[in-house]
């Protein structure tokens, strides 16, 4: 008999600290083919930024193995079948994936006849794990994130000390040529840009995170999502980090956020197109229209929402506070339904999470899990009033207005000057639009 061998599917697990389904392959064979399955479905329907950050993160994957990670085009169950047979494969090791897409490509992998071997997740407490004492699934937040914290999380563990790969067939080192596109500025992708990140993180403005973390003119915030998002660096690594003190549980929160939503996810898979709180399906929304269309470009007229729109552009990314501004603004003003915003923003997003994006802009809408007993509606003046006093943000994205400072950035239409260098024109008033939502909610609950 040959000697055992085994395959490391790699997924959103583009690392090799704390990986312990990478570990399990290692223990399984004497060597291991390290395999990325590049799904030309999905690469279809995923905008330019997130496949030139994906194809940015391979390569710095493939430096980490030297050279040896084999990257092949097509369906998982035909690559794998074809893998096994050439290479002789004795198991096939992954981390555990709990996306809708993931689940059903992994049961379908199985009915193959394919065994997957499972160990961990990309998170620190995998989805379906925290529950109430009653067994059910948590709704809410707050509860689950105390319930979260009782359960606990294991200890990181280190990358492997020794870790003989297979050299894969030259015709199997299919990496994509994906580029940047032009005039955008990417962060950079990999294990090693994460933990140089995250470290940089912990020696500064996680000591201001709390307050820092609400200011989009300022880098107070960690910017750790994209490569949590595909798993360059896993949240125990983080968590492992965090110290007692207002910050660090603050920032510890937001990890939580994450897991969260991953767990309403799992046990609502159809929420991440349909609506959690299913009565909104029934309110009464608009059709995309040139607002739409103005909404997406950064041309609303509101400098907090343009400048967010067009760092999205920009960057790949958005400040989390500003999205909530800006989808709040798509939903409660524009009267568009939020799929359409979650569609457009999973187009450039680089950290797109399909539980995070989702169930964010659910919760912005008011259809999410929210235990508030009101209607959220953002005013997007007085956010940027509070949040960017000085204007720092909006200048930096929205250069029509980099003549202007302090308050009067936040209201051009109330300034001589404000449309000196061609800015959009308001295409609502917020106010209006306001009482249009309420008037459309109160028609919702008499319905």
């Amino acid at each position: 008999m040959s000697a055992p061998r085994s395959l490391f599917w790699f997924r959103r697990d583009l690392r090799l600290a704390d990986n312990p389904a990478l570990l399990a392959a290692i223990d399984e064979g004497e060597d291991v083919l390290a395999l990325f399955i590049l799904d030309l479905d999905i690469a279809e329907r995923a905008g330019d930024y997130r496949k030139a950050y994906l194809a940015s993160s391979l390569n710095a994957l493939d430096d980490s193995l030297k050279g040896k990670l084999a990257v092949i085009a097509g369906d998982a169950v035909l690559v794998l079948k074809d893998v096994i047979a050439r290479y002789q494969i004795t198991s096939v090791h992954v981390g555990q994936d709990f996306a809708p897409y993931g689940v059903s490509r992994d049961a379908r992998v199985e009915a193959a006849g394919i065994h997957l071997n499972k160990t961990g997740s990309g998170y620190a407490v995998s989805p379906g794990r925290v529950r109430k004492p009653d067994g059910t699934n948590y709704r809410v937040y707050t509860p689950f994130y105390r319930a979260w914290l009782t359960h606990g999380w294991r200890a990181p563990v280190q990358a492997p000390k020794k870790l003989e790969l297979v050299s894969p067939a030259p015709s199997d080192r299919q990496f994509p040529d994906w580029q940047t596109p032009t005039g955008v500025e990417l962060q950079q992708a990999g294990e090693k840009a994460a933990l140089k990140r995250w470290q940089a993180f912990q020696t500064g403005d996680l000591s201001e995170y709390e307050v820092g973390r609400n200011i989009p003119g300022i880098p107070g915030t960690s910017r750790m999502s994209p490569h949590l998002r595909w798993g360059e660096i896993h949240p125990r690594t983080i968590l492992s980090s965090l110290q007692p003190g207002a910050d660090h549980d603050v920032f510890r929160k937001e990890i939580v956020w994450r897991e969260f939503y991953a767990d309403v996810l799992h046990h609502y898979p159809h929420t991440s197109r349909d609506y959690y709180a299913p009565q909104f399906s029934k309110l009464r929304y608009d059709a995309p229209d040139e607002k739409f269309q103005a909404w997406c470009a950064g041309k609303t007229g509101y400098p907090m929402v343009d400048a967010g729109m067009r760092q999205l552009k920009a960057e790949g990314w958005m400040h989390n506070r500003v999205r909530m501004i800006v989808a709040s603004f798509l939903v409660k003003d524009l009267h568009i339904e939020w799929q359409h915003g979650a569609s457009h923003f999973m187009k450039y997003l680089i950290d797109n999470d399909v539980a995070s994006n989702s169930h964010g802009w659910q919760w912005t809408a008011g259809c999410g899990t929210d235990a508030s007993p009101y209607y959220r509606i953002f005013n997007p003046i007085e956010q940027g009033k509070r949040f960017d006093p000085e204007g720092n943000y909006i200048r930096t994205y929205v250069p029509e207005l980099s003549h202007m400072v302090g308050a009067e950035i936040h209201e051009p239409w109330s300034s001589p000057t404000g449309y000196l260098h061609d800015y959009s024109i308001r295409i609502v008033d917020h106010a209006q639009e306001r009482l249009e939502s309420l008037a459309r909610l109160a028609e919702l609950k008499d319905q």
